[in-house]
């Protein structure tokens, strides 16, 4: 066994240890950080098997960008997960059939392809993977690739409209005018007239001078 397969197997049992903490731990920071673990070695495992551009892409893409994201969201919500893990124990029987069959699923499409899959060259099988996912991707997928970037270029225009659309009623802060501002400026004496007049003293001491019967 040389050097290449130690490190797979040390990676493979990463990522299933790190993904059955995602679902297994109580705390959702944890659990966010395990699904990085696991992400991280999944992507150790398609560089050692050759997807280079796959494993580099889902380190920048998963790791570096969503879960970070993902992780600061759960961090500033801080969600109370103990409603949510109530009754928990009631739904696993049919998680587990549910898995079993995806399971069983996934295995027969992948026998189905490598049954079916033709044999690769000797040109085919030396190229580079980002070589071919390259030129499959800007020759027989370029219109799909293309609508997907027409697509993701109108979320994030829309969603920069979104944000600085202005609304009636809608206060706003401006950091500038805030770190500007001195101690002059944030209160001011003046001197006005009193709202409510005082009350006359007359009618009270009459009163008090008032015999008492």
């Amino acid at each position: 066994m040389d050097l290449a397969q130690i490190a797979f197997f040390v990676f493979a049992a990463m990522a299933t240890l790190s993904a059955v903490a995602v679902i297994s731990v109580k705390n959702p920071v944890h659990a966010a950080l395990s699904l990085v673990l696991t992400f991280f070695s999944v992507a150790c495992v398609w560089i050692i098997a050759g997807a280079e551009f796959l494993g580099v892409a889902l380190i920048l893409v998963y790791v570096g960008a969503v879960m970070v994201l993902f992780l600061f969201v759960v961090m500033m919500l801080d969600i109370d997960v103990a409603p949510l893990r109530e009754g928990y124990v009631r739904y696993l029987p049919v998680g587990l059939l549910v898995a079993v069959v995806m399971l069983v699923e996934m295995l027969t499409l992948i026998g189905v392809k490598a049954s079916l899959a033709a044999p690769l060259t000797a040109d085919a099988a030396g190229g580079s993977n980002t070589k071919w996912l390259a030129t499959a991707l800007f020759t027989d997928f370029l219109l799909p690739f293309e609508i997907a970037a027409v697509i993701l270029t109108v979320a994030v225009i829309a969603a920069v409209m979104l944000t600085l659309r202005r609304r009636p009623g809608a206060k706003h802060q401006n950091p500038s005018e805030q770190a500007r501002v001195r101690a002059a400026d944030r209160i001011r004496m003046i001197k006005m007239d009193a709202v409510k007049p005082a009350a006359d003293p007359a009618p009270a001491a009459d009163a008090a001078q008032e015999p008492k019967p």
